[in-house]
C-alpha cells in the first residue's frame, strides 16, 4: 500500500507556520517540567490539570456532542473512560451493540504521563461525527502514580470489556495518537498472543513505535525540529511511566509476527515531526506482518497536528480523510 506526501511544493498555511512557531518556543518550558518531574513526581502530577485544560481549550469540542462517564468493574480490574456520540441526543448516546454499527475504540496520547479523554474529546468527536458512529475513549492509568505496562494491561481489558458488552471484534475500529499508537500494537500483539479476533482497521496519528527514541534522536541529529516536541522532553515524560522496564521486553519494543494479519491501517504524521521514521517503521511493519497499510506524510506539520484546528487548515484535512477511512471500514448506521 502506498507511501502519499502531501504536496511538498504546496505552501503550509499562514496559521500553521504560526502555530509552529509559537508552541517551538514553548518547548523549553516542558522540557523544564519533565526535568523537575523526574526528581518530584509529584511536580508533574500537580501540574496535570493547568495541562489537560490548556489542552482542551485548544482543541474545541462540537455542538452536539454527547458524552457518557464510564466507570466499571470486570473481574481483571477496572475500565475507565466516556463515550462519545453524535446522535440521538434523546438517549445515553451509549451506542448498542445490537444495532450492528461500529465504534470507534479510541486510544489518546500525551506521553502516558498526562491528558485524558476530555483532553481528546474535540478531536475524536471530529473524527466521528462525519460518519454518525459513536467513539469509546479509554482513561487507562498514567505515570508517575502508574508504571509500565499498567496502561498496555488497561487497554487490553477495555477492548475486551467491549467484547464482553456484545460489541463484536469487526465492528470495532482501532484509533489513536502518539503513545496511543503504542497501546494499539501492544493491543494487536495481545490479541494475537490470547487468540482474540483483531479489530476491523486503525486510525493512528503520529504513533510512538520506539519508546527509546532511538529514532527520533536520529532524525533530530539530521537536523529535524519539531514543533511540538523534543527527543529530550519526551524522554524525560515517558520515563516517569517506564523507568526500570527493560527496552527491550516484547511489549516495549513490540514485534508483529508473520502471521498476526493486522487490520488495514491508515497511518498520519507529519513532515517535521522527530517522529516521523516510527510512523515509517510502523507502516513498514505492518506490511511485512501481511497488512495493508496508507502512511500520509503532511509536510510542516508537527506532532499530532490533528488535535488543533483552530491553528492549522491541514488538521481540517487530515481529520476529513481519516473519518473517511473509517468511514469505510464501518457499518454505518441507518
Amino acid at each position: 500500500m502506498p507511501t502519499i506526501s502531501r504536496s511538498e511544493s504546496a505552501r503550509t498555511s499562514l496559521r500553521s507556520r504560526a502555530f509552529s512557531s509559537a508552541t517551538f518556543a514553548s518547548r523549553p518550558l516542558m522540557s523544564a517540567l519533565g526535568t523537575g518531574a523526574i526528581s518530584r513526581p509529584h511536580l508533574l502530577t500537580a501540574a496535570r490539570p493547568g495541562l489537560n485544560a490548556s489542552l482542551s481549550l485548544l482543541s474545541p469540542v462540537p455542538r452536539g456532542t454527547i458524552t457518557t462517564q464510564v466507570v466499571e468493574s470486570t473481574p481483571s480490574g477496572q475500565v475507565r473512560g466516556e463515550w462519545i456520540h453524535q446522535r440521538d441526543p434523546l438517549v445515553s448516546g451509549v451506542p448498542d451493540p445490537r444495532s450492528g454499527a461500529s465504534i470507534v475504540y479510541y486510544l489518546h496520547g500525551s506521553g502516558y504521563v498526562i491528558c485524558s479523554p476530555r483532553t481528546h474529546r474535540g478531536l475524536v468527536s471530529r473524527l466521528i461525527r462525519r460518519t454518525g458512529i459513536g467513539a469509546f475513549v479509554l482513561d487507562y492509568r498514567l505515570g508517575p502514580e502508574h508504571r509500565w505496562p499498567a496502561a498496555g494491561d488497561d487497554t487490553v481489558r477495555g477492548y475486551r470489556w467491549l467484547l464482553d458488552r456484545g460489541f463484536s471484534a469487526s465492528q470495532i475500529i482501532v484509533a489513536g495518537d502518539s503513545a496511543g499508537g503504542h497501546l494499539a500494537l501492544d493491543l494487536l500483539a495481545a490479541n494475537h498472543r490470547d487468540g482474540v479476533e483483531q479489530p476491523r482497521a486503525m486510525a493512528l496519528f503520529s504513533p510512538l513505535y520506539d519508546p527509546t527514541f532511538g529514532l527520533a534522536r536520529n532524525l533530530e541529529k539530521l537536523g529535524v525540529r519539531d514543533p511540538i516536541i523534543d527527543v529530550r522532553g519526551a524522554q524525560r515524560f515517558l520515563g516517569l511511566y517506564t523507568a526500570g522496564a527493560d527496552p527491550l521486553d516484547p511489549r516495549m519494543r513490540i514485534t508483529l509476527p508473520p502471521d498476526l494479519t493486522p487490520p488495514p491501517t491508515l497511518i498520519q504524521v507529519g513532515g517535521r515531526e522527530i517522529m516521523a521514521d516510527d510512523s515509517r517503521t510502523l507502516h513498514r511493519r505492518l506490511l511485512d506482518a501481511g497488512g495493508t497499510s496508507t502512511l500520509q506524510v503532511w509536510p510542516g506539520q508537527g506532532h499530532v497536528f490533528q488535535m488543533f484546528p483552530y491553528f492549522t487548515r491541514e488538521s481540517h484535512d487530515a481529520v476529513r480523510e481519516a473519518a473517511a477511512f473509517i468511514a469505510d471500514h464501518a457499518t454505518i448506521p441507518s
